[in-house]
């Protein structure tokens, strides 16, 4: 064993031995625990930020932190828990990062956090605007390319993945196999809730490294609005069994000009930590691919009513919250392009973000690191931030023509899979988006800095996609 090696399974056992102190009574061996962290990254490369940010709501023993930690010990399996700490905290963090850090000095390009990738194109829904693919017409990469994608994710120091399609639960059996064979490593996908069933719920629980995002756009309403009658029933049966497994779970939220104000209310919020979310993806309507519907983007109004209801709600519920664009500030800006995350499309085609359907590499021909030193995600890599405003992160949706000029730049191409869309055409359907949340996000930005630091604030590149 290298001396390398022996280092990582030291520290591997050490966070071990301290995990199961913490088990041996979370209530008072969590703050404990939150100081030994603070201590031993002084430097608040990886964790010591978030952790004395935890800290001083962990004091408070009813504050809606302190609630949502101890809910991990009451409503969660405690091996499924045990795991996923294991995988995050010790793989992903500890290990990870540092050596995510030396390969990133190594090659002078971004390397990610997490990778997310899509198994099949194939859905069973047809939501309103969506890009993905007809369940007809399906593309797939294989379990040996997934598979692959992994051990070179591993390689660069990523332990985290994220499925994403299309429906990734599509291809459920492989990705179970993933998961059991990939053991140290946590998973999660984008799902849209509707092929959780008793069984699959207990092939989670011996993998116990895998945690669903469910979509819902809202109540019944809003949900069957765009992905169909009696989708809403179907995902909330699916929380019912997750929750009485006692398995981990959160909810993905897209935004748009119909449910911003359902979305973004407390009965949503309360409604959805009642039913067992633990966590919160938001994410606001991009207009891709040829079946978009522009009209769907939610106004610059809408988009602030986000900001400050995610906020508040932060202080006062038991759910962990991400918005994609609207956390910028606590992440210096756009995270995609290799920063923090990069996509992979059901053709292999690797692309910046999930968002951004252009390519120049493919995981059948390249590498993972030859796709992350290629011409276009070094123009990520040499553009970051896209603005000095992060409330305003977004190549495409926030700062018109630089997705453009990036792409033309590198000479990549558009990965539609189902019309190749000109990058021109696709940032003409933000430019009014653009320009009408400059203003308002440009507000925010001086109350923001004004106001001081927040409770998200990440102190460095590495922990704040610790963060995320």
């Amino acid at each position: 064993m290298s001396r390398k090696s022996i280092i990582q399974s030291l520290e591997a056992y050490g966070v071990k031995k301290v995990l199961d102190y913490l088990d041996s009574d979370p209530d008072n061996n969590v703050l404990k625990i939150i100081d030994w962290l603070i201590k031993i990254d002084k430097e608040e490369r990886y964790v010591g930020s978030q952790a004395k940010f935890v800290r001083q709501y962990l004091i408070n023993p009813d504050n809606n932190w302190t609630q949502l930690i101890k809910s991990l010990w009451t409503d969660i399996d405690d091996g499924v828990r045990k795991k996923l700490f294991e995988n995050i905290l010790i793989n992903s963090v500890i290990i990870g990062e540092k050596l995510q850090d030396k390969v990133r000095e190594r090659y002078q390009c971004n390397i990610p956090w997490a990778i997310l990738f899509d198994p099949t194109s194939a859905c069973n829904l047809h939501c309103l605007g969506c890009w993905a693919a007809d369940y007809g017409n399906k593309l797939n990469m294989d379990y040996n390319t997934l598979d692959q994608i992994i051990e070179q994710g591993k390689e660069l120091g990523v332990y985290f993945y994220v499925f994403s399609g299309g429906e990734p639960l599509v291809r459920k059996n492989d990705i179970l196999k993933l998961c059991e064979k990939h053991s140290d490593c946590a998973f999660l996908a984008f799902t849209n809730g509707t092929l959780i069933d008793e069984a699959f719920c207990d092939e989670m629980l011996k993998v116990k490294n895998f945690i669903p995002a469910i979509s819902v756009e809202g109540f019944e309403k809003e949900t069957d609005f765009r992905r169909g009658k009696g989708t809403y029933q179907l995902v909330i049966k699916a929380m019912q069994i997750l929750r009485a497994k006692k398995l981990l779970f959160g909810i993905s939220c897209c935004y748009t000009r119909k449910n911003a104000e359902i979305i973004g209310s407390e009965e949503y919020f309360d409604d959805m930590i009642e039913k067992g979310a633990k966590f919160a993806w938001f994410f606001t309507y991009m207009p891709v691919g040829k079946d978009a519907v522009p009209e769907l983007m939610a106004t610059a109004e809408q988009r602030g009513f986000m900001y400050h209801q995610i906020r508040n709600f932060r202080e006062t519920k038991s759910l962990f919250t991400m918005d994609f664009w609207n956390d910028g500030q606590y992440v210096d800006g756009c995270i995609a392009g290799g920063r923090c995350y990069l996509h992979i499309n059901a053709n292999g085609d690797i692309e910046p973000c999930a968002f951004i359907h252009y390519s120049d590499s493919n995981i059948r021909e390249k590498k993972l690191i030859e796709a992350l030193t290629s011409p276009l995600f070094m123009q990520y890599h040499d553009n970051q931030p896209f603005n000095n405003n992060h409330l305003r992160p977004c190549p495409l949706l926030d700062n018109q023509d630089r997705l453009s000029q990036m792409v033309e730049k590198s000479g990549a191409k558009s990965t539609d899979l189902q019309k190749p869309e000109d990058v021109h055409d696709l940032t003409a359907k933000c430019k009014t988006a653009a320009e009408n949340w400059a203003p308002v996000a440009d507000k925010l930005w001086k109350e923001s800095n004004r106001s001081g630091s927040s409770s998200f604030d990440s102190g460095g590149e590495s922990s704040c996609c610790t963060t995320l």
